[in-house]
């Protein structure tokens, strides 16, 4: 089975190519992203409107390189897959349109795949992990923890009650003047600091419920960045350091007891899960991941977590996903409608959720 991947929910417009072997098993033989930070790094942060219009620009370029890339023509494809959501909708529209108009033309199946769904099976393409699991997204969008029993089987355990834990990092490397994107220089920064500097608060941490909480964190580093700007008239490069090196310290350790807790509950309903995984662009952050694995490991439970280049936003999660749900007769109509929001969990709205419902 080959199946060409579409993504475009946020900044990054990128195609891949995954073939699905007769054993389930699969191969990238492409996959193109191209990122649009330097449209945002003016702003300090996506502008959806010029987000879609970068995508508008490149998409079909991209899609065509992917293709090439790969060493097949579009005819040789036998489904055309595209995230339908949940994301900035205008990004959205402009990856399944292109996907829609592909699959009309070449008489092939179409694929909405959701967004997060597509990071939760990327371990089962670069590890073949066995349903079920335990899955720690971690985004700048997203931040839960779910148990996946199957394709579009999902039960949420916890989730943030107000800021992603991505969107913390890039408030915190806003509010101390860090360049865009945030989240990478802030444990760039962190490198070099002491992560003991500054005793901020880990939330939530023994509550048996696993959610998450980054607002009082957040505003903890910013009073701390603020009693040193008011005592020294500026904060130094190692102020800086000290308290991105504390801040992400205490977002480690507050991931560590929270999917400690998820484990329990796993456990407890749904037996022994076959990994930790972990998805999501944070979980490129490499001091999150020495955690897990000692988390992982306490639990005697093994560790997952993507190549980064497939942690991020990319076509080839989008692509497995669209081969993981044609496997089983799915697809979906030239009509389907892109998402600004799709949960993963269609249980009831859980803590976190605002007046439209659910966020993810």
């Amino acid at each position: 089975m080959l199946v060409l991947g579409i993504e475009t929910t946020c900044d990054e417009t990128a195609a891949a190519v995954v073939r699905m072997g007769a054993d389930g098993r699969g191969t990238i033989l492409s996959n193109i992203v191209r990122t649009q930070i330097e449209e945002h790094a003016p702003y300090g942060g996506v502008v959806p409107e010029i987000a879609a219009r970068a995508h508008v620009e490149i998409a079909d370029r991209v899609t065509a390189e992917a293709l090439r890339a790969a060493g097949v023509s579009a005819g040789d494809l036998d489904a055309v897959a595209a995230a339908g959501g949940p994301g900035l909708v205008g990004g959205v529209l402009v990856g399944l349109t292109t996907a829609k108009a592909m699959a009309l033309v070449l008489g092939k199946p179409l694929v909405a795949v959701n967004h997060l769904e597509a990071h939760a099976l990327t371990a089962r393409l670069t590890d073949d992990v066995a349903f079920p699991f335990l899955l720690l997204l971690v985004s700048g969008g997203h931040t839960q923890l779910l148990a996946v029993k199957g394709v579009g089987d999902y039960a949420k355990l916890g989730t943030t009650i107000d800021d992603a834990i991505g969107e913390a990092f890039d408030k915190v490397a806003k509010l101390l003047g860090l360049p865009y994107p945030g989240g990478p220089e802030v444990e760039r920064r962190a490198m070099t600091g002491n992560p003991r500097r500054f005793a901020f608060p880990r939330p939530l941490q023994g509550r048996p419920e696993p959610d998450f909480s980054l607002s009082g964190l957040k505003t903890a580093v910013r009073l701390a960045a603020e009693d040193l700007r008011a005592a020294s008239g500026t904060l130094s490069l190692q102020d800086v350091a000290d308290l991105c090196a504390s801040f992400q310290a205490a977002v480690a350790d507050m991931v560590a007891d929270r999917c400690k807790q998820a484990i329990r509950i796993f456990r407890a309903r749904y037996g022994e899960p076959a990994a930790l995984v972990v998805a999501g662009g944070v979980g490129a952050n490499q001091t999150l991941k020495a955690v897990l694995q000692k988390t992982a490991d306490a639990a005697r439970l093994q560790l997952v977590v993507p190549p980064p280049k497939l942690c991020t936003d990319n076509g080839a999660m989008i692509a497995w996903a669209g081969a993981e749900r044609l496997r089983l007769g799915l697809s979906d109509p030239l009509d389907v409608a892109p998402r600004a929001r799709w949960p993963l969990d269609a249980g009831a709205a859980t803590i976190g959720s605002g007046r439209l419902g659910a966020k993810a």
